[in-house]
């Protein structure tokens, strides 16, 4: 009788093997995991990820005699989150494509490594848990990663760091701060109220997904962006200093300060956006390219508004024209979407999506696309169930090797 083959599952959400010891994931056989948990114990002793590893490997060698197995330690993010997720899941796929198995045991250290079960249970049985527990520390680390996942939700971040934010904001814009404390408030301010509504995530994991190379087409539109930004921010400076000596009003200063800063940021945000765009038509990904044109549109609107709103509180415009170009800039937005949604569809109409395999947006296996009702505009996906699910192309987030849906 063939034994049963099975994977011996260690995960290290935080990334701590290779922000400590410099080891990258995932981490395969059980030499390779022995030296890997070593290097990382030398480097902090009182890390809970390398006695997990050890745990797994002892039980790698309980269950070696009656089935055969792999080891594996598989690796996230220090940025925890969706982040995090979506690496362990890129690499539990990358090792199931090699190593066909039935199930798996999964060792864990506790709280945050846990969350990840749903995500390996999308792909596989897990037959056995075991958690491996500094007991001296179990309540403190639950309770820090806890308050740790909290401040990822929505609703607590925009209170934890948007109500600071706001007063530092209006700290910045009164009269009770000098000019140079005004302007740490500000930034700080701008900071706090990014991260509290998420947009510090969304830019950091843009920025991750950036890839610059001097093959590349886009390499010239990033050379040419760089010096448009470096004097963008000097006019911005410039008028700042400007500004602060020719009036104590805070406000006039900031809407004067920006008008010189939007003469070229703009500009080279679009020639980013339009380097990214032509690299996605060189990889033939026309899908991807319009999701860029949106983003072309919403940096000419942000554009639009600011300026318009700077000026109006500099007195170089009415307050009609204010209210008109804002008028304009949201109605420009709105038709803009729809174009972009209704080209987006048609071009996932013309492709090629049977026999993909269909991802949600966090990662999670939905199932395989059976067929596709191109006139009722509906992709029909088959779940692991046999369940058959009609979802509409609108839903349809990215196309590649997989089908990535909102769902």
């Amino acid at each position: 009788m063939p034994k049963k083959r099975m994977l011996i599952l260690c995960v290290d959400r935080d990334n701590d093997l290779f922000v400590k010891a410099k080891t990258a994931g995932p981490i395969l056989g059980r030499e390779a995991n022995i030296a890997a948990a070593t290097k990382l114990a030398i480097a902090d002793p009182e890390e809970t990820d390398a006695n997990t590893i050890f745990e797994a490997v002892k039980v790698f060698d309980e269950l070696s005699k009656d089935h055969e197995l792999q080891l594996a330690t598989l690796t996230g993010s220090e940025r925890l989150g969706y982040t995090a997720d979506r690496e362990v899941l890129k690499q539990l796929e990358r090792i199931l494509s090699e190593f066909k198995c039935d199930s798996c045991v999964f060792v864990s250290d506790g709280a945050s490594d846990e969350q990840v079960i749903p995500i390996i249970q999308s792909r596989m049985k897990i037959d056995s848990v075991r958690v491996v527990v500094m007991k001296q520390a179990k309540e403190l680390e639950k309770t820090y990663f806890v308050l740790l996942e909290k401040l990822k939700e929505p609703h607590y971040a925009r209170l934890i760091f948007g109500i600071p934010a706001i007063f530092l904001i209006l700290l910045a814009i009164g009269e009770y701060l000098g000019y140079g404390w005004r302007l740490v408030a500000l930034v700080l301010g701008a900071y706090l109220l990014a991260k509290g509504f998420g947009i510090e995530e969304w830019f950091l994991n843009r920025i991750s997904a950036w890839r610059f190379s001097m093959e590349r087409l886009s390499f010239i539109f990033y050379l040419l962006a760089i010096p448009l930004l470096i004097i963008a921010f000097a006019q911005a400076y410039e008028g700042y200093l400007t500004q602060s000596a020719q009036t104590t009003d805070s406000l006039k200063v900031l809407a004067y300060t920006t008008t010189k800063l939007l003469l070229l940021l703009p500009w080279a945000a679009l020639l980013v956006v339009l380097g990214k765009a032509m690299d996605l038509l060189a990889e033939k990904k026309k899908y991807e390219v319009v999701k860029y044109g949106t983003y072309g549109i919403f940096v000419l609107a942000l554009w639009l508004i600011f300026t318009i709103a700077s000026r109006w509180i500099l007195a170089d415009v009415y307050f009609s024209d204010f209210v008109l170009t804002m008028l304009f800039t949201v109605a420009l937005v709105v038709l803009s979407v729809r174009v972009m949604d209704w080209l987006r569809i048609r071009i996932a109409e013309r492709m090629k999506l049977e026999n993909k395999e269909v991802l949600t947006e966090l990662g999670a296996y939905l199932g395989k696309t059976v067929g596709v009702d191109r006139r009722r505009g509906v992709l029909i996906v088959q779940t692991a169930y046999g369940q058959k699910l009609d979802l509409p192309f609108e839903k349809i987030i990215g196309i590649g090797d997989r089908v990535t849906v909102r769902y």
